[in-house]
């Protein structure tokens, strides 16, 4: 007699056609994939600014209903790297495409078809996984009906062949509930790898430093660009119960330290306030949040410091 490993861990039993793999998010910088995996999802998991190359790592997003389990990773953005971390963050991107069920590919469809795009479908050639085109940013559209999306859809379909070709908006839940179809018919049958209340497999800690990192992209705009880098230095339960955190911010430059600082320290204080409430709010925690800025020249090129923050390429 076998044993009912769905009772047996606490779950109900699956129906006999349940569809469970893993789907890749891919695309240029600033397509949408993080506020996309967001909306999959129902809460936030991936952090979100209108700066390309805000995601940085492959991070894990775990979809679950009562007929399919779908395992989201939301990608850097593909992009000519400049310097090492720009490196990593292409080969995060890549090492999926051979390792998924399907592989989403959005492309804002408020921008003209180009050379980066171009480059994207021809590193796409060569995948053997399904291929759905996601034309994401409909919302930005004056009109957006089934000849437009065929128009815009045509410089794609023209290099790649694709098993799905949806227009969505992300950012107002368009065509979401259709991807999510798309995606039922396209998985194979399968388990739940993961148990259904988890949403993501990152760290706790990893989400709070993105979470710091995020606020200070909102708060400064464009005076600091991708030259910051935020890591939890303390972690520690306080004998009263609230969480003491720690976080060390890297920028490359004594000026971007002054920015982040602010006259009197205003916009730092700014950035944790915004930080603490999002993060207590997440975790239903009451924190203590301590940050300190470091200037550490072309951190962006150290293998080591590189290696310290998590972007380490030994582990994709």
């Amino acid at each position: 007699m076998g044993i009912d490993l769905d009772a047996y861990f606490g779950h109900a039993a699956l129906p006999e056609d349940y569809r469970s793999g893993f789907v890749a998010l891919i695309g240029r910088p600033n397509a949408g994939k993080s506020t996309l995996l967001n909306r999959l999802l129902g809460q936030k998991v991936a952090i979100v600014s209108d700066k390309p190359q805000t995601t940085r790592t492959k991070i894990q997003g775990i979809y679950t209903d009562d007929t399919m389990q779908a395992v989201f990773f939301d990608t850097p953005g593909l992009h000519k790297p400049k310097h090492k971390l720009g490196d990593y963050m292409n080969r995060a991107a890549a090492v999926t495409f051979g390792d998924v069920d399907v592989i989403c590919y959005l492309t804002d469809a408020s921008q003209p078809f180009g050379g980066g795009e171009a480059h994207i479908c021809q590193q796409l050639a060569e995948c053997g996984a399904p291929l759905f085109l996601l034309l994401n940013k409909l919302d930005l559209l004056p009109e957006a009906g089934p000849d437009k999306l065929a128009e815009l859809a045509a410089p794609f379909e023209a290099k790649l062949n694709f098993a799905k070709v949806l227009g969505i908006s992300a950012a107002e839940g368009q065509g979401v509930e259709q991807l999510l179809g798309a995606l039922r018919e396209q998985l194979p049958r399968g388990p739940r790898y993961y148990d259904e209340e988890q949403l993501t497999d990152q760290p706790e800690k990893q989400i709070m430093a993105e979470i710091i990192r995020e606020k200070i992209f909102l708060a400064t705009r464009e005076e600091i660009p991708h030259a910051v880098a935020v890591i939890i230095s303390q972690y520690q339960r306080r004998p009263n119960g609230m969480l003491y955190l720690e976080a060390q911010i890297f920028v490359e430059r004594d000026s971007q330290k002054g920015i982040i600082i602010g006259k009197g320290g205003a916009m730092l204080r700014s950035i944790g306030q915004a930080a603490r409430a999002e993060i207590e709010g997440l975790f239903d925690e009451q924190l203590y949040l301590e940050l300190r800025v470091k200037v550490k020249k072309d951190w962006r090129d150290d293998a080591w410091l590189l290696k310290s923050l998590g972007y380490d390429p030994k582990k994709l």
